[in-house]
């Protein structure tokens, strides 16, 4: 099933670019849900404790809340580069269509039939 995952995307060709770029897609939405995941058990933890209101247990939310903070940006930051991976490669890509696609497609909305 993981393998499935970016089988949708590319024309099938198979080539070593689209490869890498599908692992290295991959690779980060592991590392996201991973972080997601361990963000989901911060968040009970810390709800436990609040709902406890023993000091101590609160005292320790105030760490928990900032280890919760950094995954956050670690997240955000993995989708940031997961976007510009993404453009790039769609960049990349699109450099053998630029000549039709795009270009048409402006064309036809311009067209009025009637």
């Amino acid at each position: 099933m993981e393998g499935d995952t970016f089988s949708g995307l590319g024309n099938g060709g198979g080539t070593q670019v689209d490869s890498k770029v599908l692992q290295t897609f991959q690779k980060s939405f592991v590392q996201v849900q991973n972080i997601l995941d361990q963000n989901r058990l911060l968040i009970n933890e810390i709800n436990q404790n609040h709902e406890s209101k023993i000091p101590d247990n609160l005292s320790r939310n105030v760490g928990l809340i900032r280890e919760l903070n950094n995954n956050i940006r670690r997240v955000v930051d993995l989708y940031g580069d997961l976007s510009s991976s993404f453009a790039k490669s769609m960049d990349i890509s699109s450099e053998g269509d630029s000549m039709g696609g795009g270009s048409m497609k402006s064309g036809q909305k311009r067209i009025r039939h009637g």
